[in-house]
């Protein structure tokens, strides 16, 4: 299927570039812009930060007091003296880190939101040939997967990242505070922790981009099949899907484990190494003690500083393979946000839709799709559509009648040659303003899993409901609308699944009606209809296109009698022009597809 090729190469082109842009996480500095508008809360986050931090360093003091004074002197005044004043820390850390929990969660959720709306705003404008190469799986696992980590790590892990090297820095201090050659100790394992940091961060990053790929492609693949699974079925296919989708999930599960490996190694690697320095650093520091160097107090309260750092740089180093996995999600989503789109509206000189007259003209027009740049879709095409008149266009498949719609809404623009709209090219006109002039009914109508209100009132949202309902009545579609279980209310499931095809096709029609447009663009807009429905739509679309300029995608003649003009198309190119009586005289062509029509129908 086209999705799961799409996906694989997908994931082919962003291992390059994750490869070519580099291990590390600067990618991360990209986050900011959307921090920044929350930075008071930021602020106040790192405040309580640095409260709870420092009243977790003074725990060591009070550890001393508890062993020197305590403990050695045999006081109890001094030992409940101590006791009292690290009951009151550890309630007062509790209170800094309730705050600070709060402040940087609720942040990793705003920023996470404002990132998915980003994304999904800036894709919903991109030009449909960015589709064709980008699998909707693929962005889906972008806006939610890869948010939904980015809120993980903005929420959590970021913040544990700073405490922890707060903390370290802290303790690292009272450490040198304390005794300098026990503090030296220490510290000469730094080097040996951050080989393993440096080498293996390396690898989880390059395998966290890998591992979310993969679940695209499997995300991808499930949602495919579950779209077509009536295909699925019919072809009793149910076993070769669920060994692909097997195969798919094995592939991810395989680098899922091996991300998880490197992490597990560079973790334990760091605590091996963290605790044979503190152990070497206790027996020297014990031999001290033993020998009148340093009091007992001291020695604990060092010990107690010793475990803060090396639980730090253990919590850093296993923090830092989430936020490698959150280089690898931002970089997703940035390269998505950076994506510019090939269809805007110009930056200066933009023509007014109003006013223009609603002709519609193809000037020479020749186009590829990017998808297939060898394989002209139209070849020096030249086609005009007079105001108020109606344009059928015919012929076989693959003759480019589906692509005039295409460039006329601008969804595409030309190689060469342009598409004017009363006489304007409409790459000088907004993309919104001008598809604002259409409607569109499609052989296969759009429908979205809300009520049927909003499926007729989708191209025009200011609509009531009565203008609603007069729109259905004149697409012959309220009788059945009215036998729905909710009426209007009732929701028409994913693509209208609850409705039949034809049924489909009125709303679709009812939503064109409703929109009012100068230009109406029918894809066979009744080829789903039972010949009682057919007449009744007919009827009604010949109301619509009173006064209206009409191109029609046509295969049956009833829509074709009704034409002022019928072109002929042919791999791209205008075969000949006219009405029907004239073109089965001069237009081999046309005249194969009437008879081959006229046997279909016997």
């Amino acid at each position: 299927m086209q999705t799961r090729t799409t996906a694989s190469a997908s994931t082919q082109t962003s291992d390059t570039n994750a490869t070519a842009k580099g291990k590390n996480l600067r990618i991360l500095f990209e986050l900011v812009r959307f921090i920044r508008p929350y930075k008071g809360r930021v602020a106040a986050a790192l405040l309580a930060l640095i409260f709870t931090a420092s009243l977790t360093l003074s725990v060591g003091y009070g550890v001393r007091i508890l062993i020197d004074e305590g403990f050695a002197q045999q006081s109890l005044q001094q030992l409940g003296s101590a006791i009292k004043f690290i009951l009151a820390l550890t309630v007062f850390i509790s209170i800094g880190t309730f705050f600070r929990f709060y402040l940087v969660s609720s942040v990793g959720e705003r920023v996470s939101a404002d990132i998915r709306l980003a994304v999904f705003n800036h894709v919903i404008t991109l030009h449909p040939s960015y589709f064709e190469t980008n699998g909707s799986g693929d962005i889906m696992s972008r806006i939610t997967t890869d948010t939904t980590l980015l809120q993980s790590i903005i929420g959590s892990s970021f913040s544990m990242a700073m405490r922890s090297a707060l903390m370290c820095i802290g303790a690292i201090i009272m450490l040198f505070a304390t005794n300098i050659k026990l503090t030296l100790i220490v510290l000469a394992s730094v080097p040996f922790i951050l080989v393993p940091i440096l080498i293996y961060g390396r690898r989880v990053r390059a395998l966290s981009r890998q591992s979310q790929d993969s679940m695209a492609d499997v995300g991808s693949y499930a949602g495919e099949a579950i779209e077509h699974i009536k295909t699925v079925q019919s072809y009793s296919n149910e076993a070769q899907e669920r060994t692909l989708f097997s195969n798919e999930v094995e592939k991810a599960f395989e680098i899922g484990r091996q991300r998880v490996k490197q992490r597990a190694i560079l973790i334990s690697g760091v605590i091996v190494i963290v605790f044979s320095a503190i152990a070497g650093m206790l027996w020297v520091g014990g031999s001290d003690v033993i020998n009148g160097v340093m009091s007992a107090g001291d020695l604990a309260a060092f010990v107690f500083y010793a475990i803060m750092v090396a639980s730090s740089l253990a919590t850093i180093s296993e923090v830092l393979g989430e936020l490698q996995r959150a280089a690898g999600a931002t970089e997703r989503l940035i390269e998505i946000l950076q994506v510019d789109s090939h269809i805007v509206a110009p930056s200066q000189n933009i023509t007014s839709t109003a006013g223009l007259v609603a002709e519609v003209a193809f000037n020479n027009v020749s186009f590829h799709y990017p998808s297939r740049p060898d394989q002209a879709a139209t070849e020096q095409l030249s086609l005009t559509a007079e105001q108020g008149k109606v344009v059928a266009l015919v012929g076989p498949s693959g003759a480019g009648k589906t692509t005039l719609f295409e460039l006329l809404q601008r969804f595409y623009d030309p190689q060469s040659g342009m598409v004017t709209l009363g006489g304007v090219d409409i790459r000088q006109l907004d993309p919104t303003a001008l598809r604002q002039q259409m409607a569109l009914v499609p052989q296969q109508p759009a429908l979205f899993s809300s009520d049927v209100y909003h499926n007729i009132r989708y191209g025009t949202p200011q609509a009531s409901d009565q203008q609603v309902i007069e729109a259905a009545k004149k697409a012959h579609a309220h009788e059945f609308i009215m036998n729905l279980p909710e009426g209007y209310n009732s929701h028409l499931g994913e693509r209208g699944v609850r409705l039949s095809g034809g049924q489909r096709q009125r709303i679709a029609i009812a939503r064109a009606i409703l929109k009012d447009p100068s230009i109406l663009l029918l894809d066979e807009a009744t080829s789903a209809l039972d010949s009682e429905s057919e007449h009744h739509v007919q009827q009604a679309l010949q109301e619509l296109m009173r006064n209206r300029t009409t191109l029609i995608i046509a295969h049956r003649l009833s829509t074709i009698q009704h034409a002022d003009q019928i072109a002929v198309l042919d791999q791209g190119r205008l075969v000949d022009t006219g009405d029907h009586l004239s073109l089965m005289k001069s237009c081999d062509l046309y005249q194969r597809l009437v008879e081959l029509q006229f046997k279909h129908n016997q």
